[in-house]
């Protein structure tokens, strides 16, 4: 499986380090060198649209959860209140 990442996240150690733990691969999204301003990225749009999407629920724009799983679970709340407005 691949996973898109921001150009942030292109240390030799972190690819390594999620390849050898999760058995993913990792491809890194960089912006073109030669353009100016807002260029549209390949499959990057993808993941700020659903962090979009996520911060329409208030719960999530903070961390009020003392536990992982907790803040999961209300990313699913979230995302199952989402596609349900979307079938009707």
């Amino acid at each position: 499986m691949r996973i898109w990442v921001d150009g942030g996240f292109s240390g030799e150690a972190f690819l390594q380090w999620v390849m050898d733990t999760f058995h993913l691969i990792l491809q890194v999204v960089l912006r073109p060198h030669s353009t100016q301003g807002f260029v549209l990225l390949p499959k990057r749009w993808t993941v700020d649209r659903t962090y979009g999407w996520l911060h329409w629920c208030r719960r999530l724009n903070l961390d009020y959860e003392r536990l992982p799983a907790s803040s999961e679970a209300f990313i699913y709340v979230a995302m199952i209140r989402l596609m349900l407005r979307r079938l009707t």
